[in-house]
C-alpha cells in the first residue's frame, strides 16, 4: 500500500515538474525568437474613430483624396478622369469635375486653386483652375513607369514640390523605396530623393516580407500640418508608417483591416485632423474615416 502511495507521489511530482519545465521552455522560446513571430503580436494602431462617412458608389474605389475646404474633401477615383468634391456636413458629393479621359488615377493633391493628380505610370496631371469652367490641363512625365505603380502624392508648401514614392520596386533597390519631389518651378522630377525608407530599418520588421520591397507598399503619403511628420499609409496589407520630420522612421503600426479593407488615401485639416479613404471590398462602399490616435 506504501509503496503505491510513493508511486503516486511520484508521478505526481514528475507530471508538475515536466509542466513547469514545458513553461519555462516556452518563455525562452518566446524571449530569444519573439522577432520572428506573426504580425498579429506588434503593436496595433490604437484609435478612436471620430467620424465616418460611407461613399456613394461612383467612389467605391476611392483612391486618393486632399482637404479642400470648409469640411470638404477632394477625391478620385482609379477609372475615371474625374475630381469629386465630397461634402462632409451634407455627406454627399456636391460637385464633379472632369479634367482627363479614363485611366488609372492613384494620388490627389490641392493647392489654392490648382489641382494634381498622380496616375500609376507615374505621368502628372496638373489642372490649373480646377474649379473653374475654363480649366487649363497639363500633363508631364516623371520618368517611373508601371513598373513602380505609383500611389502617393502630396504637397509640399514649403518647398514648393509634390512628394511621391513608389508603391512596388523603387529605381535604385528593392531594399529602399525613396520620396521623391516633382518641383513646381520647372515641373521636372528631382533626381536626388528627399527621404529614403529602409525596408529592412528595425520600425518595420514585424511586417518584413521575404521580398524585401513588399515590406511596405506606399498607397498614400500626408504631411501634418502642425507636427511636419510624414504619414504613410499601405493599401495591400494595411498598415501605418510615420516618419519624422526628416524622413527617419518612427513608428509603424498595422490597421483593422475589417475597418480599412484597403486604404488608398489620407489627407489632413489645417487643424491636423486626420482623414482616411478606403475602398469597399466586393459590394462594399468606399469610406472615409476621421480618426485620432492614441499616441
Amino acid at each position: 500500500m506504501m509503496n503505491a502511495t510513493k508511486n503516486t507521489i511520484n508521478m505526481v511530482k514528475i507530471k508538475f515538474w515536466t509542466v513547469v519545465a514545458l513553461i519555462l521552455c516556452m518563455g525562452f522560446m518566446f524571449m530569444n525568437f519573439k522577432d520572428w513571430s506573426p504580425i498579429d503580436t506588434t503593436d496595433k494602431v490604437a484609435y478612436e474613430i471620430v467620424g465616418r462617412w460611407e461613399l456613394p458608389v461612383a467612389l467605391r474605389e476611392v483612391s486618393g483624396i486632399s482637404w479642400l475646404d470648409n469640411n470638404r474633401i477632394a477625391a478620385v477615383q482609379d477609372e475615371d478622369g474625374i475630381i469629386f468634391i465630397y461634402d462632409l456636413n451634407q455627406k454627399k458629393v456636391v460637385e464633379e469635375l472632369k479634367f482627363g479621359n479614363a485611366g488609372d488615377y492613384e494620388g490627389l493633391a490641392i493647392q489654392g486653386k490648382n489641382a494634381y493628380v498622380l496616375e500609376s505610370s507615374g505621368r502628372i496631371t496638373i489642372v490649373e483652375n480646377f474649379q473653374d469652367d475654363d480649366r487649363t490641363v497639363l500633363s508631364f512625365d516623371t520618368g517611373f513607369d508601371i513598373e513602380n505603380n505609383m500611389e502617393s502624392l502630396e504637397f509640399d508648401k514649403e518647398h514648393n514640390q509634390l512628394l511621391m514614392i513608389p508603391k512596388d520596386r523603387d529605381s535604385t533597390s528593392d531594399r529602399i523605396k525613396c520620396v521623391y519631389a516633382f518641383s513646381l518651378d520647372n515641373n521636372r522630377l528631382i533626381p536626388e530623393p528627399v527621404f529614403k525608407i529602409d525596408m529592412g530599418d528595425e520600425v518595420l520588421k514585424h511586417f518584413r516580407e521575404k521580398k524585401l520591397y513588399k515590406t511596405f507598399r506606399p498607397s498614400d503619403i500626408a504631411i501634418h500640418p502642425q507636427t511636419k511628420e510624414i504619414y504613410v499609409l499601405e493599401g495591400t496589407k494595411p498598415k501605418l508608417l510615420i516618419l519624422d520630420s526628416n524622413g527617419s522612421a518612427k513608428r509603424a503600426y498595422k490597421f483593422d483591416s475589417k475597418i480599412f479593407p484597403q486604404p488608398e488615401g489620407i489627407t489632413f485639416s489645417p487643424d491636423g485632423t486626420l482623414y482616411i479613404s478606403s475602398e469597399g471590398k466586393k459590394d462594399g462602399n468606399g469610406t472615409i474615416t476621421e480618426l485620432k490616435l492614441q499616441k
